[in-house]
């Protein structure tokens, strides 16, 4: 090392030009050959068997793949059906930013058949509702406008007069019209829902939901590659009347969106966290340096080096991943700690000999072997993460690996060669830190107390690490507040836009039902939909009862052509006889009767100009016609089979091998991570082979744990190996272990004490944990090998430290993202850090005081 650094020293400007040339061309094929995937599934390698599961399930349905879904929500369900018309319409014309445009709530099928698939019970409840709507019914096929609706209600008047008609049955339906005629007098029409008036709440959608689903068009090479969609869906969203009016509201989500919204939050704000962190780091370096010709030195190695490092990405991995992207800030985090220490023990070594030659050599010879040691620990912590199968980690660890080789190599040849030409003046001032001598004074004298303190703590951590949640949830990682999130956890228990659905794949239809009977039975199961849904077992009690409702009401569903045509005048004339017929009936009527309250409506009305009255019309009639259309059409369902199931229903319910798919939906209580794993086993116990979104994601998290033990034990015997070779004395090797378990439990305690949860981001904190812990352990250790009694208040502690605030600046930056991910990386990084310093400040010089010296082997003593 030595030898290196005076040929460095030597051909000092030929190093810089090479360097300076690496770096530029590392950027350049970076440039070129180094992308981003947004497709979080590729975070995991592709030949586990339920990456395989999920890969030929994609195969078989890739309508399901990179979907962007529209929600649209009306005050009435024909204003949402109204407006999810007009909006996949219009989506459907963009061909520049939507591939295809559907709507599967709005499929002809559901018109014509619709009714075959409710419950047996349910059609009864529904054919009973319209029945009871009977004698609204004929007057409104003859008259399909206000007046009509008028006259029907002076025959349910006249009922109450003759028959004493009980009006109960109705009085929902009549509230929502007297509701009608007092907004149409107050000026604000609001239109009558006949889904409403005439139906049943069993074919009710929650909210009056529609969904209009597209594939947009993505934009290669884009971190948001959807974003041009989503822009233009607002745009329509925006053009669309009852959008505008507030009548309906249109939100979006879906898969295309999510990813959008995540890596949006990722570069949001990057530019000015980077600058802010920049100058933190130069101000570290400041206060620890003092002189800007060792500043400037350490700044272009590490510049240099993550230039490096960035082009080694670029052609060992090629594509970043949303979690591998953070070797940027983790390698200046590190990497910066090297040029500390070499910077530090150069002016320490200056003290000694003024000739900077001279002290360029003493330095490497007493720092180089510590910081090789350090590199080497570190990564070996991270490239224990690369033969995993958690490819996201796995690739970050073989990229931020390399860059600490990088990073050693940069701080040996580079930055002496950088020293040497802007040759940094003579500095005598002390080095120690202020509070350095009373600590080492404390630790010394009380060192017992404080390991018995630690190993309380220790204890307590070790509970608290078998103890730690795991969150397993992806979405958890996203900004709740964004549009796409509020919209999806909003959908929740709707189970076609469940983010958390089970799929089975069965050979038939039998097979299928059969298993929807058991898993229905489930009380982690909402609910359970295959093809079998739409081809009902048993149609003709069905058939049977729209058989009987249409000799009964399909007369009354006629609509009249020749209706007259309709004036104010002719309005007023028709609540002057509905008057009149409620006032005949007054006797009869109950007080708190709906007649009366309607009545009080139309005599508002009554006093209203033209324009008031013709709209209450319009308010009224305007989705009379469609609605009495439908009936028709539902009334005159016919047997389904598969073979006549249409198309549009069958291809995301039968895959192209004639396989029938099962998906079966959580209930809203088992969507947290312990509730999802209570689902996906419920569901395994009865079907071994499912698959789905809930299984992938139990499974990926029990991947990252696996990963995350495979990797410990690896990078801890890595570790241990290179301590051996290098210190050679496993009394030494083991202070470092152990002091690096120490910072470990203690991570974990603090991390429980602030309520965090590991999950597939901050993961990434343990091989972090023993490359941070173990470079400033080495430090400390070889040193006290060397002949050192004062630690705390030792040049190394001031590096150290210094290094701990310019990592933890970069660290910081990461807790800061807008991507909740990142952001949880961040503060697991930061809570590691302070235990770790903890550890390496307080554990440690008390752990060595207690500990017979041993004989000086090398160093100064310094």
């Amino acid at each position: 090392m030595v030898r290196l650094v005076q040929f460095c020293r030597r051909f000092a400007a030929f190093v810089v030009l090479v360097f300076f040339a690496l770096g530029a061309v590392s950027i350049w094929v970076a440039a070129h050959r180094l992308g981003v995937d947004t497709n979080t599934d590729n975070l995991f390698a592709s030949n586990l068997p339920w990456r395989q599961h999920a890969m030929a399930f994609d195969r078989e349905f890739p309508q399901f793949n990179d979907v962007l879904v529209a929600v649209v929500r009306g005050a009435t369900p024909e204003e949402s059906d109204e407006t999810a018309a007009q909006l996949a319409k219009a989506m459907a014309a963009d061909k520049q930013h939507f591939r295809d445009v559907s709507r599967p709530d709005a499929d002809p099928f559901f018109r014509q058949e619709g009714l075959l698939l409710l419950d047996p019970d349910d059609l009864s409840k529904l054919l009973t509702s319209l029945m009871n709507a009977q004698p609204l019914l004929g007057p409104l096929a003859a008259d399909p406008s206000a007046r009509g609706l008028l006259n029907g209600v002076s025959l349910m008047a006249a009922g109450v007069r003759i028959q004493h008609a009980d009006l109960s049955p109705y009085k929902p339906a009549l509230d929502q019209l007297r509701q009608v005629l007092n907004n149409a007098a107050d000026g604000h029409p609001t239109p009558l829902s006949w889904q409403n008036l005439l139906g049943s709440d069993v074919t009710q959608q929650p909210d009056n939901v529609r969904l209009v689903l597209t594939h947009p068009v993505l934009e290669e090479g884009s971190l948001q590659p959807g974003r041009a969609a989503t822009k233009a869906l607002e745009r329509i969203r925006d053009t669309l009347p009852d959008a505008k009016s507030g009548r309906v509201r249109i939100d979006y989500t879906g898969s295309v969106a999510l990813a959008d919204v995540q890596f949006g939050a990722l570069t949001k704000g990057i530019v000015a966290s980077t600058v802010v962190s920049l100058l933190l780091l130069a101000l570290w370096l400041y206060l620890a340096m003092h002189s800007l010709r060792r500043i400037i030195p350490i700044l272009l190695t590490l510049l240099v080096g993550f230039a490096l490092t960035i082009g080694f990405a670029a052609l060992a991995v090629g594509t970043l991943n949303v979690i591998s992207v953070a070797f940027a800030v983790l390698f200046v985090g590190l990497a910066v700690d090297f040029g500390i220490q070499f910077a530090v023990r150069l002016r320490e070594m200056r003290m000694i000999h003024p000739e900077i030659d001279v002290a360029l050599a003493e330095g490497a010879r007493v720092s180089g072997s510590q910081i090789a040691v350090a590199a080497a620990a570190t990564a070996c912590g991270f490239l224990a993460f690369s033969p995993t199968s958690f490819v996201g980690v796995a690739e970050l660890g073989t990229i931020a690996g390399v860059g600490m080789g990088i990073a050693l190599v940069c701080t040996l040849t580079l930055l002496p060669a950088l020293l040497s030409l802007l040759k940094p003046a003579r500095q005598s001032k002390e080095l120690s830190l202020p509070f350095g001598p009373r600590l080492d004074a404390a630790l010394h004298h009380r060192h017992k107390p404080v390991l018995i303190v630690f190993a309380m703590l220790g204890v307590i951590g070790l509970v608290a690490a078998v103890r730690m949640p795991f969150d397993a949830n992806p979405l958890n990682t996203q900004d709740p507040h964004s549009e796409p999130m509020r919209t999806l956890r909003s959908m929740a228990d709707n189970p076609i836009t469940n983010p958390f659905n089970i799929n089975i794949m069965v050979p038939t239809l039998e097979r299928a039902r059969a298993l929807t009977d058991q898993l229905s039975k489930l009380p982690e199961v909402s609910s359970v939909i295959s093809a079998a849904t739409f081809v009902p077992a048993d149609q003709q009690a069905s058939l049977d009862q729209l058989d009987q409702a249409q000799v009964l009401m399909l007369p009354s569903l006629d609509v009249d052509p020749s209706a007259p045509p309709l004036t104010a005048a002719a309005l007023r004339s028709a609540i002057a006889d509905t008057h009149d017929a409620i006032v005949d009936a007054n006797a009869q009527m109950p007080a708190d009767s709906p007649l009366r309250s309607i009545d009080a409506a139309l005599q508002r009305l009554a006093k209203a100009p033209d324009d008031r009255l013709l709209a209450m019309n319009e308010a009224v009639s305007r989705f009379l016609p469609a609605q009495l259309a439908s009936l028709r059409d539902a009334l005159n369902a016919k047997a389904v089979t598969l073979a006549t199931l249409p198309e549009s229903i069958k291809r995301d319910w039968v895959s192209p091998n004639g396989q029938v798919r099962i998906q079966v939906s959580p209930t809203v209580n088992e969507q947290d991570t312990a509730g999802l794993r209570r689902f996906v086993e419920a569901v395994q116990r009865i079907a071994p082979d499912a698959g789905g979104p809930a299984v992938t994601t139990i499974a990926s998290a029990d991947t990252i744990m696996r990963a995350f033990k495979q990797a410990a034990v690896l990078a801890t015997i890595a570790i241990a190996i290179v301590l051996l070779l290098v210190i050679r004395r496993l009394q030494d090797a083991g202070i470092v272990l152990l002091t690096l378990g120490m910072s470990a439990l203690l991570t974990a305690l603090f991390a429980r004490l602030l309520g965090m949860a590991v999950n597939y981001a901050n993961i990434i904190a343990l091989p972090l944990l023993l490359g941070v812990g173990v470079s400033f352990n080495v430090y400390f250790v070889m040193n006290w090998r060397a002949g050192m009694r004062r630690f705390v208040s030792s040049a190394s502690a001031r590096a150290v430290l210094f290094s701990a605030l310019t990592t933890g600046t970069a660290f910081g930056s990461l807790a800061l993202s807008h991507d909740l991910g990142m952001a949880s990386m961040g503060r697991m990084l930061l809570v590691s850090l302070v235990a770790v310093l903890l550890a390496t400040f307080v554990f440690l010089p008390a752990l060595l005081y207690a500990i017979k010296p041993p004989v000086q082997v090398s160093g100064t003593g310094h």
